[in-house]
């Protein structure tokens, strides 16, 4: 497997960072454009707040985890500096959109805008120590944890009352803020929340009859019978697995790392496209039609969060099935998603058969996030271990 981490790190640095370097960044207005085409082309220039601070996160921890190149810090201090003055409403809370010049096109209804933010000023001021950077990550983790019951708060569209459920999302998106913001919150507010959230992750979403990661729960976390509530997220399930092994490491909790480890095989054999090969994106847990359409689609942060879950397992125990699946996923994704022609980011998106369906790089949805960090998180921990 040690071989696999200098081809991980060449990707890395000689592809993936070279073509954000070169095309997103609009140093006009500060911030970092998205949407870009298979050649690198801007074909919108929207600016969609959570996909702003991914890149400041991924700049920063580039600066941090691989080498101090100037050019990464200043790169995350252009989307910074751009979020700072433009990125939030009077009550703090971050928007959805912006259009290039920093005007607020979207309301603030997601909280993944929050969450991302949070992580970015947090990874920034590891960097550039500044005082400012540390408030803004923690006044928004706080604000997160306030509207973690009803995240959508006046914008959700639910009728309240009648089915309420519980997402999984941004339980697992916190299990991996909360470690991201350690330096910041400090030990004993992670472990409230995270033995919470992984208490919610590991025994609520997870159905243990039927072995499966649950993307909705009712309130009281059962089981509900609708398009919602039979809705799976492979690509979520195994992701939040290796959240929870990164969780488990720090705690020294073996059992918990094992039990990660055995989710993260059940939904990945459970979500394996048998006969085109890939995860599929959406499932029904009872096997009925989903109601996303693009339910069969592949998409690129499934099969990256799938090799660093892998990875990491591998790195824990050897286990040579880690091995098998790795080879197996790693040889779908290089020869699907990876652009051979024009180089530089992966398409994001497939069809069942495997074919590109969108020629782009970089959109409303992907942005400079999961292949870097991926990449970055597959190659340190095949050479240096968990």
């Amino acid at each position: 497997m040690k071989q696999y981490a200098e081809l991980y790190k060449k990707e890395l640095l000689d592809q993936i960072v070279p073509f954000w370097e070169k095309y997103s960044l609009d140093k006009e207005n500060g911030g970092y454009f998205t949407c870009l085409d298979d050649k690198g082309h801007i074909y919108d220039t929207d600016k969609f707040i959570w996909l702003q601070a991914r890149q400041i996160w991924t700049f920063s921890n580039l600066y941090q985890e691989v080498h101090k190149e100037v050019a990464w810090k200043e790169i995350a201090l252009l989307g910074a500096g751009f979020l700072e003055k433009n990125g939030r409403d009077t009550a703090g809370n971050w928007y959805f959109s912006l259009n290039q010049k920093g005007n607020p096109l979207v309301q603030p209804y997601n909280i993944f805008s929050d969450c991302f933010a949070a992580m970015a000023f947090g990874a920034l001021f590891k960097i550039e120590p500044k005082k400012r950077y540390a408030d803004t990550a923690k006044t928004t983790f706080d604000n997160i944890l306030r509207r973690q019951e009803n995240p959508k708060g006046k914008y959700n569209k639910i009728y309240p009352g009648t089915r309420n459920l519980q997402n999984f999302a941004l339980p697992m998106i916190l299990c991996n803020a909360s470690l991201e913001l350690e330096h910041l919150l400090g030990v004993e507010q992670v472990e409230k929340v995270t033995d919470s959230i992984v208490d919610l992750i590991m025994n609520k979403f997870y159905h243990k009859e039927s072995g499966l990661v649950l993307e909705n729960i009712s309130e009281t976390g059962e089981f509900v019978d609708s398009f919602e509530g039979r809705l799976l997220n492979p690509g979520h399930a195994i992701e939040a697995m290796w959240f929870v092994m990164n969780l488990g490491i720090r705690k020294n909790d073996n059992a918990l790392i094992e039990k990660a480890e055995k989710i993260m095989f059940q939904q990945l054999e459970h979500g394996w496209d048998k006969r085109y090969g890939g995860i599929f994106y959406f499932m029904d847990f009872k096997g009925h039609p989903p109601q996303q359409l693009e339910h069969d689609q592949k998409l690129w942060w499934v099969h990256l969060e799938t090799l660093v879950a892998l990875a990491k397992t591998y790195a824990y125990n050897q286990n040579p099935k880690a091995k098998i699946w790795f080879e197996k996923v790693h040889e779908y994704a290089w020869n699907h998603f990876r652009d051979k022609q024009n180089g530089g980011e992966w398409y994001g998106y497939l069809n069942r058969q495997g074919e590109v369906f969108l020629h782009l790089k970089g959109g409303k949805w992907k942005g400079c996030f999961h292949v870097p960090r991926a990449l970055l998180e597959v190659w340190k921990t095949l050479e240096n271990g968990f």
